[in-house]
């Protein structure tokens, strides 16, 4: 094979976490090159055998520097930016991850000439009171300045395997008498299963999805976050009590607990915030037909993923009987 036939190459960044991890699988299955561009190369090397020989390599690159950007895009035909935070750490902030760091790499992208596909959230607005989602809506806006025909991919919570979702809080029902409803457990999700959201990244690399465009990915189901913890128990067999708790003290704990050493916060003062609003499907993306139904793509249920991979926090694990509850 000649360099003019080969296939071409994707640079895919933050290719090693979670939503990255099956975007890589999705954009290997269809025969692209592929770079996953990661902070820790070494760390990565799980994902080779998702690919044929020498289909996918590595390279290091940091959102915080300049030119491992540059580096990780050379020669690239599409870019895509997985990267985000849940979680503040050190010198990865929200600022210098969310919105420098992608606005590093769509500029990165135009000056090679690569189109490009940044997973972005739903409820990512430059004017939110949460850092998160502010930060979410800046990057928005410079990438769109930058790259015009950037696709923007906007994900309700999204489900699957490696989540930090579904799996903290079947991890908590192990040990926790309770479980926290955060503001009484009202807040509306719509949790999108990652194979779904990567499948849409893929077809945007492929080109055959319309570019420009701002896509607002939910799953099947509308639900609650007490109903989301509802089924999780009934998938893990667990059952406890599902205890309110109001968002003035939750915010007071996270911001507690985002001070002390070594500890990883349960909860953040600024997801707190963030649950103060709805996380589903604009009416004006379905409309549009900038969702998944819209894309021809029948999203997959909670009910016939959550089993698949919540069954380790089963009190037998596979061996614990349907129906059954501790």
């Amino acid at each position: 094979m000649t360099l003019s036939n080969l296939p071409p190459l994707v640079t895919v960044f933050g290719g090693s976490g979670f939503v990255g991890r099956h975007v890589v699988r999705a954009l290997a299955r269809r025969g692209y090159r592929i770079r996953v561009a990661v902070r820790r190369p070494d760390l990565a090397g799980f994902l080779q055998p998702l690919g044929n020989v020498g289909q996918i390599s590595f390279v290091q690159a940091n959102l915080r520097y300049r030119s491992s950007i540059d580096a990780a895009v050379q020669g690239a035909d599409h870019v895509v930016n997985c990267v985000g935070l849940l979680l503040e750490s050190g010198r990865n902030s929200f600022d210098a991850v969310q919105e420098f760091g992608a606005r590093a790499v769509a500029e990165a992208a135009r000056s090679v000439g690569a189109s490009l596909t940044h997973v972005s959230a739903i409820g990512a607005d430059a004017s939110a009171a949460s850092a998160y989602a502010r930060t979410k809506g800046r990057a928005e806006a410079s990438i769109r300045s930058i790259v015009p025909d950037a696709t923007i991919v906007r994900p309700s919570i999204v489900f699957g395997p490696e989540d930090d979702f579904f799996n903290k809080f079947a991890a908590m029902a192990r040990l926790a008498p309770a479980l926290p409803l955060i503001g009484g457990g009202k807040t509306k999700f719509q949790p999108v299963y990652v194979g779904d959201v990567a499948e849409v990244v893929a077809r945007a690399v492929d080109g055959n999805i319309s570019r420009g465009k701002i896509y607002e990915l939910g799953g099947r189901d509308v639900a609650t976050f007490k109903q989301c913890l509802e089924i999780m128990l009934d998938v893990v067999g667990r059952k406890r009590p599902l205890v309110s708790l109001p968002f003035g003290i939750a915010s007071m704990i996270g911001s507690v607990a985002s001070v002390i050493p070594l500890i990883t916060p349960p909860i953040t003062s600024d997801q707190v915030t963030l649950l103060k609003k709805d996380n589903v499907v604009s009416a004006e993306a379905k409309a549009e037909g900038r969702t998944l139904e819209g894309l021809g793509i029948e999203p997959a249920s909670m009910a016939s993923i959550l089993p698949t991979y919540l069954v380790q926090y089963r009190p037998h694990g596979q061996y614990t009987g349907s129906g059954k509850a501790a």
